[in-house]
């Protein structure tokens, strides 16, 4: 059965994906294809990776982690299957242009490039009103 997107229902979302609080670093899934997703996250100030007023980088390359996961997690759940664990298994490139702050709401768009035997290989591009924040390749592992 489809869920009508957006969708934000916190424990649906972490149903999808394997982290959980406080790891959890997307929490709208607002659009999904067979080869793309867009997710988004609104930064809270205790976020565990919010120091000062900046939400740093580590936390940019989770949050497009965990955007890919979404993307995994809702296929399965369109299938009837429970989502897998899966990993990053080797970042190709990440470019941060400017760090998010408190209040930001990350806008991620994920692109299925390949995926083949439980490996994909994706781009990824995350914006903060509309300006690109940072881009990146990953592959990730299904378990």
């Amino acid at each position: 059965m489809e869920i009508s997107l957006p969708i934000s229902d916190k424990s649906f979302i972490e149903s999808l994906i394997p982290q959980r609080d406080p790891f959890v670093m997307v929490n709208t899934l607002t659009e999904y294809t067979e080869d793309s997703l867009n997710s988004a996250f609104l930064i809270k100030e205790e976020n565990i990776f919010v120091q000062g007023e900046i939400f740093h980088a580590a936390g940019v390359i989770e949050h497009q982690a965990q955007s890919v996961a979404l993307h995994t997690g809702y296929k399965y759940y369109l299938s009837g299957q429970e989502s897998p664990t899966g990993y990053i298994g080797a970042i190709k490139s990440f470019e941060s242009v400017a760090l998010p702050k408190v209040g930001d709401l990350l806008e991620t768009e994920v692109s299925i490039i390949n995926e083949v035997m439980g490996v994909t290989l994706v781009s990824i591009t995350t914006r903060v009103k509309g300006n690109i924040i940072a881009t990146s390749q990953m592959k990730t592992v299904v378990k």
